[in-house]
């Protein structure tokens, strides 16, 4: 942490401090309130008097977590027009929206659901306007993950090893430093890409003579091997890949001697606007499913989706798994994409897909989850009619 920061923002950890038991008091006070549904002015009272809405109990209950049990509409909205954490998660890992799923109260669900959309849209909004050189007022404070599941430099210098699992399913591994392991492509999603392959070239006009088909991303190689195994092969398959263990298990499978196949070395981000991949023409299909990019990198993809695209009958699509360990942040997160895909100019149908019948052992294994839903929400993108 610089110096600069530690001087701006006293930070301190010290709860004898007569601030913070005051601070805390309050707030215990205000989740009690929710809890024994007393008046609503009651409730602002508190806030009035300084009540901290980022405070949690021990269970890890937080005001708007308590107005999500009692099943107050109008408290939840008010929380939220406070400035109540729409995403915080008690200690069983269910946020506030959670709660209000499980007792099936569509309003209040959808009262924390559209403010963690504006929310994450106003954090799209300002990392784009943040200065070169941010100063604290600038700052927008959020975790790092600076490893190799969560940082693409780190990724790409990590170590993948192709393996199978005690119950045969083909799996992509990645290893950490804490040696937990992560599975950067699974065979259990097989099922999700041969769905996905169906909605974006079953009915193409042009799929008898051939599609022109751009990847981002091969992992296992499932969406590419279904792309290559129609009756009439894609006449141009364009494969964009980074890691150089991908790159060297791609020449063990032979996809570098694959008639019709191109594969462009490295990052998207790099290729993207090249000579190498702009050569090739636009595309009747589009697809990418990256590892270790957050939210605004896939942002910064749609971008660029409408001008790769050959025509109207052309389709995208990706991996739709960001925030698929909580129903809440999968809920946000696919409507966040809905909405920056329309403003970049292509309009979005979802499909649901049942991928609950697999048991987690069976799938996992000694893995960590990273879908843990029973819905994947499938994409298919078209360019919006002029």
């Amino acid at each position: 942490m610089s110096e600069a920061f530690e001087d701006e923002f006293e930070i301190t950890d010290d709860v004898d401090d007569p601030e913070i038991i005051a601070l805390t008091e309050l707030g215990s006070t205000l989740i009690q309130a929710i809890l024994e549904k007393e008046p609503i002015s009651n409730v602002q009272d508190l806030i009035d008097a300084g009540a901290p809405l980022w405070y949690q109990d021990e269970e890890g209950t937080s005001a708007l977590h308590a107005a999500a049990y009692v099943e107050n509409e109008q408290l939840v909205r008010l929380l939220i027009e406070e400035g109540a954490l729409w995403n915080a998660v008690d200690n069983l890992q269910n946020t506030a929206g959670d709660i209000a799923l499980s007792l099936n109260n569509v309003a209040c669900y959808t009262l924390i659901r559209d403010a963690g959309i504006r929310s994450e849209l106003l954090l799209t909004l300002l990392s784009s306007q943040t200065p070169l050189n941010p100063t604290p007022s600038s700052l927008v404070l959020q975790d790092v993950d600076n490893s190799a599941a969560g940082s693409t430099d780190a990724f790409l210098s990590s170590k993948l090893r192709y393996t199978q699992d005690a119950h045969g399913q083909d799996i992509c591994l990645l290893e950490l430093d804490d040696g937990q392991e992560i599975g950067v492509m699974m065979g259990w999603e097989r099922e999700i890409m041969q769905k996905t392959v169906e909605k974006l070239c079953i009915d193409h006009a042009k799929r008898d003579r051939g599609l022109k088909v751009l990847n981002v991303g091969f992992g296992l190689g499932i969406i590419d091997n279904f792309f290559q195994n129609f009756s009439t092969p894609p006449a141009l398959h364009v494969i964009v890949e980074p890691h150089r263990d991908v790159l060297a298990h791609m020449k063990e499978q032979g996809w570098y001697d694959k008639k019709g196949v191109s594969i462009l070395e490295g990052k998207w981000q790099d290729c993207i606007t090249s000579e190498a991949l702009q050569g090739f023409g636009k595309f009747d299909v589009i697809y990418t499913d990256t590892f270790s990019e957050n939210y605004g990198e896939l942002h910064k993809f749609f971008k660029h989706v409408r001008e790769l695209l050959a025509g109207p009958e052309s389709r995208f699509s990706f991996f739709n798994g960001l925030g698929a360990t909580n129903a809440l942040f999968y809920d946000v997160y696919t409507r966040l994409s809905e909405l920056h895909l329309a403003d970049a100019g292509v309009d979005v149908v979802w499909s649901d897909v049942d991928v609950s019948a697999q048991k987690d052992e069976e799938r996992w294994g000694e893995t960590r989850k990273y879908f843990s839903l029973p819905i994947y929400r499938l994409p298919i993108a078209r360019p919006k009619e002029i």
